[in-house]
């Protein structure tokens, strides 16, 4: 058990209660340590307001996605699918650029994303980190951080007082937003999987020492609701209860922890490896936590892809619909009433803010794609797996029994768990193949017990089916607000009480046989369809049927059962009411009418009843019919996004029946190639002319980072400010006229490639591989003059800091820049170094778009990237044409938009691949879309070549600027192909058009360079 600390948990602890649990005798007790009582748990389940709830939850970071007027968008769409809550990380970096100054303002203020959760009626858990991991570069601490002589992620007194300011300023946000103060937030999260390390650890691992002050930093900052950990694996670290190095001070409130199982090989989408699924997470999970709810912090819902690989759309494939029905109702299966997804909004690794291993897409194969549309089966699937959850309370008390092959079925390749009842009859009972990575289907009966006795189910015609890669849910004595559904075969979608009837919805893969018996003495009457077979038997009604595309309808008594297919159940939404309590727009089955059940096509986001209206708000991208079962019945008028509807109401029913018109309207978007395109050598610095006077002089003999200094002085790019973006360095030296090779040592991370020039001649570039993070070449020079002066301009891509998943070796000081060199015959010392990359490195000029936005080339540092740059004397030039030699182009033009109102349309630009005699092309490109780093692009590597950019980034109706930053590293130059703006599906909605993110236009900065 977890102890209650503090005087002020009396009153909660008198509520104690004992039970018998699964052959266990546990205690049911707690109030987050007696710092409130609206969020509270158990064994079993979390609490809110007293009322037990499932927190099914999906991933989503506001800082992937800045435009924070399109945070509602997501959030409904998160809230359309049954999920209650949002778990968001905090991106260190993008708030203390600058050590010591901490802001978040504009597009990095939480305010806003805080309030579009609450309207949402989504309940947030934030995770602050500070370290979060997240495929950011990084992991979330900012570039300064590699400059800390301490160990990262431990007690090392300089790493800890680093955090303090973040930390301080992040909690206050946070503990402002609690569901104390009437906001969203109902559990933090410490760190981030605080589970691996490597070597020396100052401090020792795992230190309990530092997890208690992470978690010191939340409480000091106001925060009073449950912190809940995320190992990466199940090991039981700082669990309630537990002693680690021996101490439990560091314990959290809540024990979890993570889960990948089918870990991150989208190159192979449609392989399962063998024993990926997780069996053994309830016995864990009693063994290391056996007084706090299964909780499991971030379950895969996606993948990360690296550069190089196949792409998200093989993600999504990976991780689809059926991986979803086998692997999350595994979850279920274990006990799990804490389910976050990993990612259910990816979003846009845009301005530099991603890590190394990856590109700028942040897809994640996940279940709202890139530019928010839902078109992905996955989503259609976790939607129905998440409304069953939201009607099920039984649920939330059951205990987990055994799980066989066969005993529950006849069959030798069935495996049942049984979820059995605890102060309920419900039981539950989670069916998969034994060989869960079966793609054949196998037949089936199951031998249940009931408050009926013991039946073999189906009892009157055929038998159950499971498809390859399927897992079902079957219920006994399943409640119906007071009518016992004795068993259903069918896996139920959902139920609502609306005044004199009930309303039951279930559903079945395509061809598939079903039954379900509901205990009453009532006769059925097949409403819609045909043939369900029903017999009265015993106080029971039993329906059977085979699964057809044409919905069935059945009155028992006051009870409607609806019998659909699959892929019309997809079809349906649950949306609920607002309240006027305390719950208001969050989902809660206490007391009046909470939803009616709305059959719409794509999207539905919420209803609304004045008077005798009922309005739904929602989205089209197809005619289709609508229908509303459970309306009020003084129902007059139904609207859909406010336009009155003709529509019919059934007799039998009370359902009401319309049809929502969808009409694709005309788009004009640009011809990207017929632009007036300007354009600027973006690589002045090898001119002979160019004066670097007031570049930064690589003057530090020592660092402390940890890798060792193989030169003179210091030309790691962060020893001096730099920490995002294209890097630049000029080395000075004087000729004797023999020199002949030139060495160096290059590192920008995974994919990354770098050039070199000896005063204006080209020497040679490594164009980057996917799976390199440094590289060393060796370039010949041309003949050198005695006693002339000679600089090396060499241009290196900083992909993004590494990550720091592992404590100990401190992989995110792995530096970036130039590592090692030599110049023959000469020594180090001879060559003089000045380096530069974003202007003002810490202190960053453009405050709107934040520390990582911008790097070290040309354009950048002058803020030509932004709206209205000074380009009269500019030459004309197009990125198509290109250039002829190595080198770096800046190209720069405007242009017009007006897309319809009231369509929500995904644009991208994208990238042709181009060939030079037949050869793959080595270059790499920057998109910028009205001063947004919203895209890199390489030629050579790949995968990505669409970048979606939203709207609020891009001015959907009016002026746009956009600049192509094209990188040729290769002598004959190079030039982009196909470069177009492309058009998805518009997508009638309801959502408001999002206000623009800040756009500041061009202003001259005086100390550029």
């Amino acid at each position: 058990m977890m102890f209650l600390r503090g005087l002020t948990c009396i009153a909660l602890a008198a509520q104690a209660a004992a039970l018998s649990i699964g052959g266990r005798h546990m205690t049911v007790e707690r109030g987050s340590d007696g710092l409130q009582d609206i969020v509270t748990y158990d064994e079993h389940s979390l609490m809110v307001h007293g009322e037990r709830v499932y927190v099914f939850s999906g991933e989503f970071h506001p800082y992937r996605l800045p435009v924070p007027d399109l945070w509602l968008d997501v959030f409904q769409k998160v809230k359309a699918l049954g999920f209650n809550a949002v778990s968001f990380y905090v991106h260190w970096a993008l708030l203390e650029g600058e050590p010591g100054t901490y802001s978040a303002d504009g597009i990095f203020a939480f305010e806003p994303f805080f309030d579009a959760a609450k309207e949402a009626g989504i309940y947030l858990i934030a995770r602050p980190g500070p370290y979060i991991n997240a495929e950011v570069t990084g992991g979330g601490f900012p570039g300064w951080i590699q400059r800390l002589k301490g160990q990262l992620r431990t007690r090392a007194p300089d790493f800890l007082e680093a955090t303090d300011n973040y930390m301080a300023h992040i909690g206050k946000a946070i503990a402002k937003a609690q569901i104390t103060n009437g906001g969203p937030v109902i559990l933090a999260q410490p760190e981030n999987e605080y589970t691996g390390a490597s070597g020396q650890v100052t401090g020792g691992f795992p230190d309990p020492e530092f997890f208690a002050y992470v978690q010191k930093q939340l409480r000091d900052a106001g925060v009073v609701v449950p912190l809940i950990s995320n190992d990466a694996s199940p090991k039981g670290l700082f669990a309630p209860g537990k002693t680690t190095n021996g101490t439990a001070e560091a314990n959290v409130d809540i024990y979890a922890h993570d889960g990948y199982p089918l870990g991150f090989d989208c190159a192979h989408p449609y392989t399962w490896p063998s024993g990926a699924l997780p069996t053994n997470w309830h016995a864990t999970h009693e063994d290391q936590s056996p007084a706090t709810l299964y909780s499991i912090m971030e379950f895969q819902g996606g993948s990360f892809d690296p550069w190089g690989g196949l792409g998200f759309a093989q993600c999504s494939v990976l991780l689809n619909m059926e991986f979803e029905r086998v692997f999350y109702k595994n979850n279920f299966a274990s006990g799990a009433t804490l389910l976050n997804i990993y990612m259910i909004y990816g979003g846009t690794n845009w301005g530099n803010l991603g890590h190394a291993g990856g590109y700028t897409s942040y897809d994640y194969g996940s279940s709202i794609d890139e530019n928010r549309q839902i078109n992905r089966e996955k989503y259609s699937e976790l939607k129905l797996e998440a409304n069953f959850l939201k009607v099920s309370p039984a649920f939330l008390t059951a205990s987990v029994g055994k799980g066989v092959t066969g005993s529950y079925s006849d069959s030798s390749t069935i495996f049942t768990t049984p979820i059995l009842g605890n102060g309920s009859a419900t039981n539950f009972y989670v069916v998969r193949h034994s060989d869960f990575q079966k793609t054949t289907s196998a037949t089936y009966k199951m031998n249940l017990k009931t408050s009926h006795g013991t039946l073999s189910l189906p009892q009157l015609d055929g038998s159950l089916t499971l498809s390859g890669r399927d897992s079902k849910w079957h219920a006994t004595d399943y409640d119906l607000g007071g009518t016992n559904l004795l068993y259903s075969t069918a896996e139920i979608f959902t139920w609502k009480k609306f005044d004199k009837k009930t309303v039951l919805v279930v559903y079945g893969g395509p061809g598939e046989q079903h039954e379900l018996a509901i205990v009453t003495d009532s006769t059925a009457k097949q409403v819609e369809g045909s043939g369900v077979t029903a017999k009265s038997a015993k106080g029971t009604v039993i329906l059977n049927w085979k699964t057809s595309t044409t919905r069935q309808v059945v009155q028992v008594g006051d009870v409607l059962v609806y019998i659909l297919d699959r892929n019309t159940a997809y079809n349906y939404w649950v949306p609920d009411f607002a309240r006027t309590d305390e719950w208001g727009t969050y989902t809660s089955n206490v007391g009046k009418r909470s939803s009616v059940i709305v059959e719409a096509g794509y999207l539905v986001r919420s209803v609304s009843i004045k008077g005798n209206v009922l309005n739904i708000d929602g989205d089209l991208n197809a005619t289709v019919p609508i229908k509303v079962i459970g309306a009020p019945a003084n129902t007059k008028e139904l609207r859909f996004n406010n336009d009155k509807l003709d529509f019919t109401t059934d007799s039998v029913t009370g359902e009401l029946s319309s049809t929502l018109k969808y009409a694709s309207p005309k788009l004009s978007v640009p011809d990207l190639s017929k632009l007036d395109w300007k354009y600027l050598d973006n690589l002045p610095e090898i001119q002979t002319s160019y004066d670097d006077s007031a570049w930064t002089a690589a003057s530090h003999t020592t660092s402390n980072n940890p890798y060792t200094l193989q030169t003179p002085t210091s030309l790691f790019s962060s020893d001096y400010g730099y920490h995002t973006g294209v890097l630049v360095y000029r080395g000075h030296f004087v000729a004797k006229g023999d020199e002949s090779t030139f060495k160096i040592t290059t590192q920008g991370g995974s994919a990354s490639g770098s050039s070199v020039w000896l005063n204006s001649t080209y020497i040679g570039s490594w164009a980057g591989i996917d799976a390199a993070t440094a590289h060393s070449a060796s370039y010949t020079l041309p003949n050198l003059s005695a006693g002339k002066s000679y600089v090396f301009t060499v241009v290196v891509d900083n992909n993004g800091l590494d990550e720091n998943w592992v404590v100990g070796p401190d992989e995110m000081k792995h530096p970036r820049g130039i590592l090692n060199y030599s110049l023959n015959g000469r020594a180090q010392s001879d060559i003089t170094w000045k380096l530069t990359g974003n202007l003002g490195g810490e202190s960053y000029i453009d405050k709107a778009r934040g520390p990582l936005n911008e790097g070290g080339l040309y354009a950048e540092r002058q803020g030509f990237t932004q709206p209205n740059p000074p380009n009269e004397k500019w030459v004309a030039g197009n990125p198509e044409t290109g250039i002829d030699k190595a080198g770096i182009a800046f190209y720069q033009t405007s242009f017009d938009l007006d897309l319809p109102e009231n369509y929500d349309i995904a644009l991208s630009f994208k990238f042709g691949n181009t060939t030079i005699n037949n050869v793959v092309a080595d270059y790499r490109a920057q998109l910028w879309v009205n001063g947004y780093q919203f895209g890199k692009y390489a030629n050579n590597i790949g995968p990505q070549s669409e970048f979606p950019v939203p709207q609020g980034i891009l001015n959907y109706h009016g002026e746009n600027w956009l600049a192509i930053e094209l990188w040729a590293q290769q002598s004959s130059g190079a030039h982009l192909t196909d470069f177009t703006l492309q058009a998805g599906t518009p997508i009638r909605t309801s959502m408001n058009a999002p206000k623009m993110a800040p756009v500041p236009s061009y202003k001259h900065r005086k100390d550029a360079y």
